[in-house]
């Protein structure tokens, strides 16, 4: 009898110290969350009709690998006119630097130097030589109608009698008029000799000699400076249009941004796109973090501290950095009263995993212990 009671105050004992022993042990304080990682969104901004699908969902894809190729549709052709007309305003552009042949500037010259030998003929009038001729030959031309005039006379008086043919007398008087007006001829010419060129006539010429010398000049000055700009703007604008229309053809091809793993991608071939929406979805297994909240009372922490972090998959710690802590309380009202809800008040933080990339993956329910673990 009095040995179960001694082995009972015994057990009392042990399960009274065992209780007072867990009392007081501290359980290391931690915070749970779950792992993300870095979403990448890829689309394209000119969208179109799905040409080709390179990837499927779980691909691991290297940085420049083309994913999806869309189809072209008129941008190849809209490119080539382009090219075209930026040839056209260059070939503009380096005509007016280079500005005027030598043999059009040459052919100006000669244009001029016509044109102020003909001013400078009108401007000194006939040669006397030339009058003195003129007049020479009106007086012949007068002789001619005196002689024409004195048989014209002598045979009407011979046709008058009836001794004479008309025939005859009709090539007298034919001749009698030739003579008259090849003796009116010569007058009006020595008269025009005389009186030496005409004011308009000079006038005319010193115009057309005028304009030539601007034309030559202009040639031998070259093309205006502001001709110059407007074509180099010309040309600028015309490449511009060119680089727009080439972007546009190296949005057809949407390529992985970085080494990454395609985690969503429902497209096929003949699928249309919109402009600016996402394709597919390529996660970064480069970065993966934690996100985590941290009661006011224990934000204690400091950016850039390191803490062990366990998942349930795996039997060991990995080690993490915080490196984000955020500025604003979560979950509670903005003005707090009473030191009881000051202490519900929770800050969102982000702890980087600085190794097990290979192991971990974003889902997975992790902890991040804020004291360190026994």
């Amino acid at each position: 009898m009095w040995s179960r009671i001694a082995f009972i105050a015994v057990l009392i004992v042990i399960f009274g110290s065992l209780l007072t022993y867990s009392q007081l042990q501290h359980e290391p304080l931690k915070v749970s969350g779950y792992i993300e990682a870095q979403d990448i969104r890829l689309g394209s901004r000119v969208g179109g009709r799905v040409a080709e699908v390179l990837a499927d969902e779980g691909d691991m894809v290297k940085q420049g690998q083309v994913l999806v190729r869309l189809e072209p549709f008129d941008l190849n052709e809209l490119l080539a006119a382009a090219k075209a007309e930026t040839d056209d305003k260059q070939a503009l552009l380096e005509k007016l630097k280079t500005g005027y042949r030598p043999e059009e500037i040459a052919q100006a010259k000669s244009q001029v130097d016509e044109l102020a030998a003909r001013l400078e003929m009108l401007v000194n009038g006939p040669r006397k030589q030339e009058i003195d001729a003129a007049r020479a030959e009106l007086q012949m031309a007068s002789s001619q109608l005196e002689l024409a005039q004195s048989n014209y006379k002598r045979e009407k008086e011979v046709f008058e009698k009836g001794a004479g043919t008309q025939e005859k007398f009709d090539r007298v008087a034919d001749l009698l008029r030739e003579a008259e007006s090849n003796s009116v001829v010569r007058e009006n010419n020595l008269s025009l000799l005389v009186e030496g060129t005409r004011k308009e006539e000079i006038a005319q010429a010193r115009a057309s000699l005028a304009k030539a010398t601007e034309e030559y000049n202009l040639m031998k000055s070259g093309f205006r400076k502001e001709d110059i700009a407007q074509a180099e703007a010309a040309v600028a604008a015309a490449k511009a249009n060119v680089a727009a229309i080439e972007k546009r053809i190296d949005e057809l091809s949407v390529t992985a941004p970085t080494d990454a793993i395609v985690e969503a991608l429902e497209l096929e071939p003949g699928d249309l796109m919109p402009p600016n929406a996402p394709m597919l979805t390529l996660i970064d297994p480069k970065t993966l973090w934690v996100r985590a909240y941290v009661p006011e009372n224990h934000l204690n922490i400091q950016l850039g501290q390191k803490l062990p972090v366990t998942v349930d998959s795996y039997d060991q710690e990995f080690q993490g950095e915080i490196t984000f802590i955020a500025r604003n309380a979560e979950f509670t009202p903005n003005n707090v009263q009473t030191p009881e809800e000051r202490s519900k008040q929770v800050f969102r933080i982000k702890v980087t995993l600085l190794d097990g990339l290979d192991q971990l993956r974003s889902g997975m329910a992790a902890d991040v212990w804020l004291e360190p673990r026994k």
